[in-house]
């Protein structure tokens, strides 16, 4: 009879391994009533679609956002005269609503816009690879030293005043470098690479450090989720080997719509979430951005990070579940959604459900036929009928002072 090797001796505790995500330690930067920062939850942002010429449009859409747990809006300003209008929506968000947190999108030689809305916003969103627009030329084979210092010292030029301006304010940057964007030069120095991408990050950053700025936040966003990884990742090693702590802004850009819009999101926002990197996330769906707030929320509280509503543990079914379980999943949902904060599990049968429930605050299991196993975490606390299950569920929330009603 052949005997199992016994498994290798092992000094670790496992029941002692840390399951929480532990965040890379960030500066918290500024943006109106919000921080950014891994002192702060990590905050959710999104990107109305509506021109800032349309004052009542736009401050409606700002809105929409922000009921929905939107905590920072961006708007895009293309113009000066588009910079002037934001002033109108920030007061009349202020006058009908709240001052809710605004950033500004500039892009292209943007200097005279920054300048502009840096008045009437809590944060001012750049693109190194086109704040200052380099046009290419076919006929390039490379950059001399001189040409690219004198570059550098054009961008310093129009940067400064910004910098400034912000600096005074007590408002932030975003220097939001984007994959497809990068300024030729960088692309000749380093090429189509995360390298390029961090390189063109440091130089703008330099600039402001060097005037003394630091209520700055980076993303690194890409289309393609292994480069948005590698890029990030690479940033964040960059900034601590430097000694920098800016927050990082999280996004995989134009991810698309529909499931594998959301898929593609969660694959490259959850993986750095989870290694700790990331303090603002937003999703790009080519949708309405009302369906990108759930998506964000969902990656945070399935990470741990956020608990924004009920978590709901369901196994997927089998031959041996005593109930209709997606029938009363949705059941169980519908009756206690409003309840932020609790742990319902839903269980089909005995055979797992108390060991996968144990984390959860109530179970409501089938253990034997026509009959619904109520517990409270670990203990089983009374059988019932399956009709009076769900009532019954609500009952003993009730009795344990854990119940609201819903609005």
């Amino acid at each position: 009879m052949q005997t199992l090797p016994k498994p290798a001796s092992s000094s670790t505790d496992l029941s002692a391994v840390d399951t929480m995500i532990r965040r890379r330690k960030t500066r918290s930067v500024p943006v109106g009533s919000i921080f950014i920062g891994s002192d702060h939850p990590v905050v959710v942002q999104s990107m109305i679609n509506e021109d800032t010429h349309d004052i009542e449009g736009a401050t409606a859409a700002i809105r929409r956002l922000h009921e929905l747990g939107c905590e920072i809006v961006r708007v895009t300003v293309p113009s000066l005269g588009h910079a002037k209008a934001v002033a109108q929506i920030k007061q009349r968000l202020r006058d009908t609503y709240l001052d809710v947190p605004l950033v500004a999108d500039v892009h292209h030689n943007g200097m005279k816009i920054a300048l502009e809305v840096a008045k009437h916003v809590d944060k001012v969103r750049i693109n190194p690879g086109l704040y200052v627009f380099e046009k290419p030329q076919e006929s390039r084979t490379d950059y001399s030293d001189q040409e690219f210092a004198a570059i550098a010292d054009q961008i310093r030029a129009t940067l400064e005043p910004l910098v400034i301006s912000l600096r005074d304010q007590g408002k932030s940057m975003r220097i939001g470098v984007n994959h497809g964007s990068l300024a030729e030069r960088m692309l000749f120095t380093y090429g189509d690479t995360p390298e390029g991408m961090v390189e063109s990050a440091l130089e703008f950053i330099r600039i402001c450090e060097s005037l003394d700025f630091h209520n700055l936040v980076i993303s690194m966003k890409a289309s393609r989720v292994p480069v948005m990884l590698a890029a990030y990742r690479l940033m964040a090693q960059r900034m601590d080997d430097l000694g920098m702590d800016y927050p990082l802004h999280l996004g995989v850009t134009e991810a698309g719509d529909g499931e594998y819009g959301r898929i593609k999101s969660t694959a490259g926002i959850g993986t750095l979430l989870a290694a700790g990197i990331g303090d603002t996330i937003r999703v790009s769906l080519t949708e309405a951005p009302e369906k990108e707030i759930p998506v964000c929320y969902s990656i945070l509280q399935a990470l741990g990070l956020r608990k924004t509503m009920v978590e709901y543990v369901a196994c997927p079914s089998c031959g041996r579940t005593l109930f209709n379980l997606e029938e009363v999943l949705h059941e169980v949902r519908e009756a206690t959604k409003h309840l932020v904060g609790l742990d319902i599990a839903v269980m089909g049968c005995i055979v797992n459900g108390p060991g996968e429930m144990a984390d959860a605050d109530y179970g409501y299991v089938g253990k034997t036929p026509g009959f619904i196993s109520l517990y409270r975490g670990r203990d089983e606390i009374k059988k019932v009928p399956e009709a009076q299950g769900v009532a019954e569920l609500i009952n003993l929330i009730k009795a344990d002072d854990r119940w609201v009603d819903p609005e």
